[in-house]
């Protein structure tokens, strides 16, 4: 398991990152990986964060977007995460802030992957994303595809993908993908459901679907908080059963910063 944390935003908030984390170590984590805002938007809280966690003995993945950068500002950050003992990085796009219209030097997360490989060689292990219901902005599942290989050929090491609920779309994703030869890992990326408003307005903006069966039982309850989070608990729980028997190479779960959902869900799994 691995597990995705965003920087704090003040004492408190940093205060609560650290527990949460230290709830998660039993599960002992193939890596810790944190947010990076659009267009560098958190870079120095991002930066701090990653060297707390690498300096506690956990493998610090930082995201690194490359919309809105230079090649020196990347350059810079790439040596950074090399004296902090940093060997795992999740290169991604990213997304422009709103109202800055220069995307900078790079245009696609291939782009940066290449980059990294020239500067660094294998210093690094990559990971990118991968969208088994297809990026948002793809023109077609074929175009998000070969993106995809774009990014893999260029030297990524292995995948996270968005969380999604569908497992067929899953495996529809990883055969087309093998299709065209890509064998790296790709690690199924879970959301556990703690608010169904909040799980309804973030998919509504990343294009994860979240399955008609699953919406309407969620809507059914109302405001029943106690019935939303048990049935996202068996729900995620189940999905997560099916991944680990059709052979995931790992689960990566986006914890939005907590860790009882997650917790729940691992000692459900006997993980940890």
């Amino acid at each position: 398991v691995s597990f995705e944390f965003s920087p704090p935003k003040g004492p408190k908030s940093e205060a609560a990152l650290w527990e949460n984390i230290a709830k998660l170590e039993p599960l002992a984590p193939s890596f810790v990986s944190v947010t990076y805002g659009a267009g560098g938007s958190t870079r120095e809280r991002t930066l701090a964060t990653v060297h707390e966690i690498a300096s506690a003995g956990y493998s610090a993945a930082p995201h690194l977007s490359c919309i809105g950068a230079t090649r020196e500002s990347i350059r810079e950050l790439l040596a950074t995460f090399q004296a902090q003992g940093v060997r795992r990085i999740v290169a991604l796009r990213g997304d422009l802030p709103s109202g800055m219209a220069d995307p900078g030097e790079f245009r696609y997360a291939n782009e940066l992957v290449a980059f990294i490989r020239r500067e660094t060689g294998d210093t690094f292990h990559l990971n990118v994303a991968a969208y088994p219901e297809w990026h948002p902005q793809a023109r077609t599942p074929r175009d998000d595809l070969l993106n995809f290989k774009r990014k893999m050929d260029a030297g990524a090491n292995a995948a996270i993908t968005q969380y999604f609920y569908n497992i067929d779309a899953f495996e529809n994703f990883i055969n087309e993908a093998h299709a065209l030869g890509i064998t790296a890992p790709i690690i199924p990326g879970i959301m556990p459901i703690g608010s169904f408003s909040k799980l309804a307005r973030f998919s509504d903006a990343c294009g994860a679907e979240i399955p008609r069966w699953m919406r309407k039982t969620f809507e059914s309850f109302g405001d029943d908080t106690a019935s939303i989070e048990a049935f996202g608990l068996d729900v995620v729980t189940e999905l997560c059963q099916q991944l680990i028997a059709r052979g995931a190479p790992g689960l990566h779960f986006y914890t939005m910063n907590q860790s009882r959902l997650t917790l729940e869900i691992c000692r459900r799994l006997s993980i940890g």
